[in-house]
């Protein structure tokens, strides 16, 4: 059962942890370095399938969500970060349809909110790098093309909204799908045999609740990928946020 607890704790070093959701992050760092690694380490003018897959998977991060998202001045920098961050967070989502780990890395919330405070961090820096510390404030908490009569209600709320919320809702979209989506396989799984055990009407109540259990499977298989590239997409716009000279 991936929910029993006392098994996520896998050893102890000294006074340290070490947690199964702990060694998969460095599973999934090892595994995203691996792979561009390789696909970059024997690169040709008429690349191969690795050489092709790690260009077209760089590609869909770089145009679709770089380029797109924080404009062509300025996103070239950015990209190593957020190809990153987007295999990173795949790959540990996929952790939860693995067998022999079946435990998705970010359904851990407080995995998911270091990860969002780094991003944090990182979009802030950008934005007081450009503006200086009091300008990028401004910037993010004093809309434009407002009366200054509405300052004392919206400047608050916008503080608030642009600074302190941002990686509270970032990590807790990723955490509440990742948690939900292996919440309900366990719920269809356990529910099925627990039917089949009651008899009756759960020898077709119980079978029907694995074809579910089956159905979100896949079903998670998508929210696994989109739930990576909505945390990349709102990191990219963050930082083209923090770079603009306008809110």
């Amino acid at each position: 059962n991936s929910f029993d607890f006392s098994d996520v704790a896998l050893f102890h070093i000294g006074g340290l942890t070490v947690t199964k959701p702990m060694v998969q992050l460095l599973i999934g760092a090892l595994v995203v370095f691996v792979f561009f690694y390789a696909a970059a380490s024997r690169a040709s003018l008429v690349p191969g399938r690795l050489q092709y897959a790690g260009e077209s998977a760089y590609g869909m991060v770089r145009n679709s969500v770089g380029r797109d998202i924080i404009g062509s001045r300025d996103f070239l920098k950015f990209v190593p970060y957020l190809v990153t961050l987007f295999f990173f967070i795949l790959v540990n989502n996929a952790f939860a349809s693995l067998p022999g780990i079946q435990f998705p890395t970010f359904s851990r919330a407080s995995m998911a909110y270091a990860l969002a405070a780094l991003s944090w961090v990182i979009y802030n820096a950008v934005g007081i790098r450009k503006h200086g510390l009091l300008g990028y404030l401004k910037l993010q908490s004093v809309p434009s093309g407002v009366s200054p009569v509405m300052y004392p209600l919206l400047v608050p709320l916008e503080f608030f909204s642009n600074i302190l919320v941002r990686p509270v809702t970032l990590a807790l979209r990723l955490f509440a799908n990742m948690f939900a989506g292996h919440l309900l396989l366990i719920l269809f799984s356990t529910g099925g045999l627990f039917l089949l055990e009651y008899g009756g009407i759960g020898y077709v109540a119980g079978p029907l609740a694995w074809v579910l259990a089956i159905a979100i499977s896949f079903l998670e298989l998508l929210v696994q990928f989109l739930q990576a590239y909505v945390f990349t997409l709102l990191n990219a716009m963050y930082i083209s946020g923090a770079l603009a000279d306008e809110h």
